[in-house]
């Protein structure tokens, strides 16, 4: 479904364009066409494959999806896909795309499976005639800009799940529980990082060294990118480790409510093999007893074993067994 399409000139908007229109501007100087689809059809694709001049390979990757965030270059063009991270209201993050075909002059963006609009950087670049006079290279860059910042949000909030967890994590009775979400942010953790730690390894080639010719103008402003995706690749490695700790922390708790059992119940045994023992005495069959002959031989043995039972509870109190 096609978006938008907009031809500009030396960083002002000129019109919107049908897509059959788009040829006529590309011809102008100084002018460039940004379009934008979201789940683009087989026949949209085609279409602007022949506008621009695409290679196959990078159709067919726009086409169906699912590619790991890198950086490739057919000619003068530039191919860059990205990873779009959502949460949904299961709490677990979504993955989309944005595949951007980058020009001399012109920008070709398509989202796929994410509903996470572009709408608001196309308004940000409008607003700076200056910045976007640098041409495609500044399209390109508020776009990787958008999503690398949709990054945080995702990221503050495993933080904040994984301080709720921590603080359940000494409370009796939760183990299990902290152990399945302890497991379940750490997968959800891996999924954002395998959309940063490619897209910074891609990023990396935009500016020093040798860059690809159309990014030039607005090499510096991927050095920012850049900067934010190792900020965010910092904090994900953080948070790594922190539920790798929290995990052996929780199972060391799990351990030690299991010894507090065992002790309870080996304290509970130690007290019933006592009262056994005197009972298994006193139930012998022997006709020589010295208290079967007595009135308070029974009240005796009785007192006996609740006082020796007693003793020993008391003692194992003492100890904090029970």
């Amino acid at each position: 479904m096609l978006i938008n399409c907009v031809a500009y000139e030396k960083g002002v908007k000129l019109a919107e364009l049908q897509t059959a229109e788009i040829g006529r501007y590309l011809e102008r100087p100084d002018c460039f066409v940004w379009v934008a689809f979201k789940d683009a059809s087989d026949d949209e694709l085609d279409e602007m494959q022949r506008q621009f001049h695409l290679h196959p390979l990078a159709i067919e990757d726009a086409r169906h999806g699912h590619q790991r965030p890198k950086l490739e270059e057919y000619g003068d063009t530039l191919f860059a896909v990205m990873q779009i991270v959502d949460y949904r209201d299961d709490d677990e993050p979504r993955l989309g795309e944005v595949c951007v075909f980058v020009g001399r002059n012109f920008v070709l963006s398509v989202r796929i499976r994410s509903d996470s609009g572009f709408l608001g950087v196309r308004e940000r670049a409008e607003r700076e005639p200056d910045l976007l006079r640098q041409g495609p290279a500044f399209v390109f860059y508020a776009l990787m800009d958008a999503v690398v910042d949709r990054y945080f949000p995702v990221i503050d909030r495993m933080e904040s799940e994984l301080d709720a967890i921590e603080d359940r994590i000494f409370e009796p009775g939760s183990g299990r529980h902290n152990i399945e979400r302890l497991y379940a942010l750490k997968r959800n953790l891996g999924v954002v990082r395998h959309a940063v730690v490619p897209l910074m390894e891609a990023c990396a080639k935009l500016w020093g060294g040798r860059v690809p010719p159309v990014c030039l103008p607005s090499q510096h402003y991927f050095r920012d990118v850049y900067d934010h995706l190792l900020r965010s690749s910092a904090t994900l490695d953080s948070l790594r480790d922190t539920i790798a700790t929290a995990i052996q922390v929780n199972l060391s708790m799990v351990t030690i409510e299991e010894s507090e059992t065992t002790k309870r119940l080996a304290a509970w045994a130690g007290i019933f093999a006592v009262a056994t023992f005197f009972v298994g005495v006193w139930g012998m069959n022997f006709k020589r007893m010295p208290e079967l002959d007595q009135p308070w031989g029974y009240p005796l043995a009785l007192g006996l074993i609740f006082s020796v039972c007693g003793v020993m509870y008391w003692r194992f109190r003492k100890a904090r067994w029970l």
